[in-house]
């Protein structure tokens, strides 16, 4: 019998029990998906998928200090179970000491369902959301657009068990919609997106309805140069920067001079003032609508992540409170080097603190500026002040006295995150947003819109 007909916990206690090391982690992660495609207002596939991943920690205690191996491999058969186990003991034996070798944790209650079955989706998460996609598809028809797009479910146990007898387990449920409306002659284009848990508050026929607004705007076109330009910033852009800065906010490359969160002469920029407004950056795994694990899931070491710290148990982080600094991302390790509290990643992010103000009511208090849709193809610039560059996509607009008067070209940006929430004027309502570039890896995002005065159009760019 294979390995991935069994029960994955006791995957997990098989592998431990075959360890030879002097410390072990397994990690099994059960995945579950099913998706819908669409064109030209017509389904045109559908799927659904299962699988299984299972990575194998083992550390080495010698003289010089404790060495680890890590192996992940999908569709591990009983026969490659030991192995797989043997592989990551290689490694391990092989391999300098790990600087960032703490010891395992331990002492951490076992999740009650931790012998239970995992978690699956199925096309019946699309119940209601599939009858009400199929009457957009007949409006959108009957409005002259097109829409593509495709929505995605997926569901993630992630079972957690160590030599040192930790037992966790979490599922993570996650959905994604991305529906983009085109006119008949393909010259005009808008998107939308949206995070989910369950599709149950995911409405088609409103997202249709806000792009047929936007396909509106595009019938007139002005075509403006390069430059700095009041921007308002949807939640979904300003998500997929922030989600950036987050990722290069490990605490050692601060300490160590590398980065915008360096302070100059030595030391970290925790405790500065990044802006004016009274806005808080913040992960919390019990964030309502936007759960994400309790404790660290971490198949590799890294800047900003150690597989000695497997389990460690999560809790509400502010990396940024009222406008200051407050943390950096730092495992034990890189917390004991640089002084800062142990703040690991965690799954999701939530920008507030902003006035209750929608975007709609932000675009009627603009006398002359751009309103943006999206952000793609981030890429980074300048590590030292975190430059980024990209390209807006799927319509920009432009606003006037209040009132959208018509579609402009798309831009390449040159900005900062940080450069950015430090000239910051405004920022609106809170809201649950995708983040369009990230949402491969990072769903789980709520922010609010923001007003930039002078946001650096660097060069005009032919996309659509």
């Amino acid at each position: 019998m294979s390995a991935v007909s069994k029960k994955p916990h006791e995957i997990v206690e098989r592998a431990l029990a075959l360890s030879r090391a002097d410390g072990c982690v397994v990690i099994a992660d059960e995945r579950s998906t099913v998706n819908l495609r669409w064109a030209g207002n017509a389904l045109t596939t559908n799927g659904v998928t299962r699988g299984r991943t299972l990575t194998v920690v083992a550390t080495v205690d010698g003289r010089e200090g404790t060495a680890s191996g890590v192996v992940s491999r999908s569709a591990v058969t009983a026969d490659e179970l030991e192995p797989l186990v043997r592989a990551a003991e290689a490694a391990a034996r092989g391999a300098d000491p790990a600087e960032d070798a703490q010891p395992l944790v331990e002492g951490v209650p076992a999740s009650p369902d931790f012998t239970d079955a995992p978690a699956e989706t199925s096309s019946a998460v699309f119940t209601d959301f599939a009858p009400a996609l199929g009457e957009s598809f007949a409006r959108a028809r009957g409005g002259g657009r097109e829409l593509y797009g495709f929505a995605n479910h997926e569901l993630v146990s992630s079972y957690l068990g160590t030599s040192t007898g930790l037992r966790l387990r979490h599922d993570q449920p996650n959905g994604t919609l991305e529906l983009n409306a085109k006119s008949p002659d393909r010259t005009r284009s808008a998107w939308a997106g949206r995070s989910t848990r369950d599709f149950k508050d995911v409405d088609p026929a409103a997202l249709d309805a806000e792009l047929a607004v936007r396909l509106g705007w595009a019938e007139r076109r002005v075509e403006l140069p390069a430059g700095r330009y009041e921007t308002l910033l949807p939640p979904t852009a300003v998500a997929d920067l922030l989600i950036y800065q987050l990722w290069s906010a490990a605490a050692r490359d601060a300490a160590e001079g590398r980065t915008v969160f360096s302070r100059p002469g030595g030391g970290t920029r925790v405790g500065d003032r990044l802006t004016d407004l009274p806005l808080t950056l913040r992960s919390d795994p019990n964030e309502p609508g936007l759960e994400s694990a309790p404790f660290v899931l971490a198949h590799s070491s890294g800047d900003d992540a150690s597989v000695f710290d497997n389990g460690l148990p999560l809790g509400p982080t502010e990396w940024i409170r009222e406008g200051v600094l407050q943390s950096l991302t730092s495992t034990r390790h890189s917390a004991a080097l640089t002084g800062l509290p142990v703040s690991p990643g965690i799954g999701n992010l939530v920008l507030d603190g902003g006035e209750d103000r929608s975007l709609e009511e932000m675009v009627a208090a603009t006398e002359r500026g751009l309103l943006l849709t999206c952000l793609w193809y981030i890429r980074e610039v300048d590590p030292a002040t975190l430059l980024l560059t990209g390209l807006t996509r799927d319509g920009v607009y432009l606003v006037e006295n209040g009132e959208v008067t018509g579609e402009v070209n798309n831009f390449r940006f040159n900005e900062s995150p940080v450069g950015l929430l430090g000239r910051a004027t405004e920022a609106g309502r809170t809201e649950k947003t995708l983040p369009r570039e990230w949402s491969d890896w990072f769903t789980r995002a709520a922010m609010p819109p923001l007003r930039v005065p002078d946001f650096n159009m660097s060069s005009v760019s032919q996309g659509v």
